[in-house]
C-alpha cells in the first residue's frame, strides 16, 4: 500500500514524479468560500522554484500552478482542489548511467527492494521536485487560518548556525539563503559555494514560527498537534529530524528549567514565561509561538565518486551527473512553512468539528 494522503479533515494527495510530464495535488475538505486563484498561489511557489541562484539546482522551471477543480468565480466551492504544475525542462538523459546503480543515502534501493521497479530519473517520487505540490496546497490552507503568521528561516547551514542576537526578520527576504542573520548569510555564500564547486553539498537546519495560534488546537494522545506537525515535516524529502520547541535540549534541561511559568495576563489568558514546550502542551496548542527546527540532510546526488552496488548485486563507484542542489535545505523552507499550514489548518477544522 503506498499512502501518498496527508491529514484528516484537510486532506491533500500529491501526485506526478520529478520527469513526469506535471505533478500536483489534490486538497480535500476545504471550506467553500474562500477567494482563491492562481496568483493567490504562485507567489508562494516562486519562492520555492530552482534557478533561483548559483546556490540552488541550476533546473529551469516556471513552476506555473493551474486550478483544474474546486473553484467557481474566484471562489473555493468546497468540492477537491485540484492543481497541477508542468514540468518543462527535465534533462532525463542525465540519469542514464544511474538506471542499474543505486546512490548512496538515496532512496534508489529502498524503492527497488519495495516495488521491483523505480524511476531513476531524478528519483521520481522521492526527488524534491515532489514539495511543489505541497508549497501550493500550503497556500490554500493559509487561507484557512487568516490569525495564524507563518515565518520560516535557515538557521544552520553546513553546522555553522546564525547569532541569535544578530536575528532581523527583514533580513530573510534580502539574501538567498533565507537567513535572518546579515553575518551568518555572508559566511554562507563562501560556505556553500565551495561545496557546489568541489560537487558535493551540505546539511542545514530550518526554523518556523507560527504565531496567533489560539490555545486548543491539537487532541491528547493520538492526535497530538506536534506528533501531526513532526509527520508531516519529516514526510518531506531529504528531511533526517525534526525538533518541537526545545526539543533533543530538553533532556538536558532540569524540571525547573525546562517549565514554562506562567503568570496572570490579559482577558484571563496566562503570561507565559518562556517557551520550552513550543507553544504546545500535551499535544494542544497553548496560544504561544509554535516553534518547530527541521533537519534536512546533504543533498544525496553529487558529483564525488561513491562505493555502491548496483541491480545486479555488483561493486560499482558511482558519480552523479546532473543539475543538484547544493544545499537542498536553503529551497526547503518554503516547503516547512506549507507543512505548518496544512497541519495548523487541519488541526483547526478538527477542533471545530468537536467543539463548535
Amino acid at each position: 500500500m503506498s499512502v501518498n494522503t496527508f491529514g484528516r479533515v484537510l486532506k491533500f494527495t500529491t501526485w506526478g514524479e520529478s520527469h513526469g510530464p506535471a505533478l500536483g495535488v489534490v486538497l480535500d475538505g476545504c471550506p467553500p468560500g474562500l477567494k482563491l486563484d492562481e496568483n493567490t498561489i504562485q507567489p508562494f511557489l516562486d519562492a520555492r522554484k530552482p534557478g533561483t541562484s548559483i546556490f540552488t539546482t541550476q533546473r529551469r522551471e516556471a513552476d506555473e500552478v493551474k486550478i483544474l477543480s474546486g473553484t467557481f468565480e474566484g471562489q473555493t466551492t468546497g468540492t477537491p482542489i485540484s492543481m497541477m504544475i508542468e514540468n518543462t525542462d527535465q534533462r532525463s538523459k542525465d540519469y542514464g548511467e544511474i538506471a542499474k546503480a543505486y546512490r548512496p543515502g538515496h532512496a534508489d534501493y529502498a524503492y527497488d527492494a519495495k516495488y521491483g521497479i523505480r524511476d531513476y530519473r531524478g528519483g521520481g517520487r522521492s526527488s524534491a521536485r515532489e514539495t511543489a505540490a505541497r508549497v501550493a496546497a500550503g497556500a490554500v490552507a493559509r487561507l484557512i487560518i487568516p490569525e495564524v503568521t507563518i515565518l520560516a528561516y535557515v538557521s544552520e547551514i553546513g553546522g555553522d548556525a546564525v547569532d541569535p542576537a544578530n536575528f532581523d526578520a527583514g533580513q530573510i527576504s534580502q539574501n538567498p539563503f533565507w537567513c535572518p542573520d546579515r553575518a551568518a548569510a555572508k559566511r554562507w555564500e563562501k560556505l556553500v559555494d565551495g561545496a557546489r564547486k568541489d560537487g558535493s553539498s551540505l546539511g542545514a537546519v530550518v526554523e518556523c514560527v507560527a504565531t496567533g495560534v489560539p490555545a486548543g488546537w491539537g487532541a491528547p494522545i493520538y492526535g497530538k498537534l506536534d506528533a501531526d506537525l513532526a509527520a508531516g515535516m519529516m514526510s518531506i524529502n531529504a528531511v533526517k529530524g525534526v525538533e518541537i520547541g526545545e526539543g533533543m535540549n530538553a533532556a538536558r534541561l532540569r524540571g525547573e528549567e525546562n517549565a514554562d511559568e506562567m503568570r496572570p495576563g490579559e482577558e484571563g489568558n496566562p503570561e507565559f514565561l518562556a517557551n520550552h514546550a513550543g507553544g504546545i502542551a500535551g499535544g494542544i496548542s497553548t496560544g504561544q509561538p509554535v516553534v518547530c527546527r527541521v533537519a534536512f540532510k546533504p543533498t544525496s546526488s553529487i558529483l564525488i565518486k561513491r562505493q555502491s552496488i548496483n541491480s545486479d548485486g555488483e561493486a560499482v563507484d558511482i558519480q552523479t551527473k546532473g543539475r543538484h542542489d547544493p544545499c537542498v535545505g536553503i529551497r526547503g523552507t518554503p516547503v516547512v512553512e506549507a507543512m505548518m499550514a496544512l497541519v495548523l489548518a487541519d488541526h483547526k477544522m478538527l477542533h471545530r468539528a468537536q467543539v463548535g
